[in-house]
């Protein structure tokens, strides 16, 4: 990509970041906050410890990843999201539940992935709900490409999983597309249903919306290959 212009999956919104999520930011950052750095992480340097680590890419207001966090201390937790008013509201959420096993990078998911992430490092990755960009002159925007599946793969450890939901018909279309032009991965289940069958996840507030609107969910849970 050098030399070339990136193609983000997301665009910054204008959500107003309220006192308190700055104040949050700034104050415990230093507690729960990874730099982006084009370097891996050493993770038992990060958490004190070797767990089995679970990837959250685009983890919204951070409530179902604190929850997740703080219902499995036995392993450590990595968030990613570029939207200030959310990862503030996260760090405010992890502070309130005293959790040790959490900590956010705000930064692209890709480079994160690709640069940050040590290889087979992580046990579980989730993508939930990702921004499906429904105009078809912006599916290149889309997250889910060839080269993310591939760095997905990369960054967990052979037999971890991948888990994606999406609430949109045709992203559900184009993610099975990606998939079968992948070796890397194992359709371990598909599902498809009416927001009463979450595979092996909470629900999440993106879900709610969507399934207000009428919108079936779509999970898959992939698999590495060994």
């Amino acid at each position: 990509m050098e030399g070339r212009r990136r193609i983000r999956s997301y665009v910054l919104r204008s959500g107003r970041t309220t006192p308190a999520q700055e104040r949050a930011i700034s104050r415990l950052w230093p507690r729960f906050g990874l730099e982006f750095t084009p370097a891996p992480l050493d993770f038992v340097a990060v958490f004190g410890r070797d767990a089995p680590r679970v990837l959250e890419i685009g983890f919204g207001d951070g409530d179902t990843l604190v929850e997740q966090a703080a219902a499995d201390p036995a392993s450590d937790y990595i968030g990613i999201e570029v939207h200030k008013p959310g990862i503030g509201h996260c760090l405010l959420r992890a502070e309130v539940l005293d959790i040790d096993n959490l900590r956010v990078i705000a930064h692209d998911a890709v480079e994160v992935l690709e640069k940050q992430i040590p290889a087979g490092s992580l046990r579980r990755i989730n993508l939930y709900f990702p921004d499906p960009w429904p105009k078809k002159r912006h599916h290149k925007r889309r997250l889910v490409q060839p080269r993310f599946l591939a760095l997905a793969a990369a960054a967990l450890e052979p037999g971890g999983t991948l888990r994606i939901a999406t609430d949109w018909h045709n992203y559900a279309e184009h993610i099975d597309e990606v998939i079968a032009q992948s070796d890397a991965f194992t359709v371990t289940e598909r599902r498809e249903h009416a927001g009463d069958r979450p595979l092996d996840r909470l629900v999440t507030r993106f879900e709610r919306r969507g399934l207000a609107q009428g919108h079936r969910i779509t999970d898959w849970c992939l698999t590495r290959k060994r």
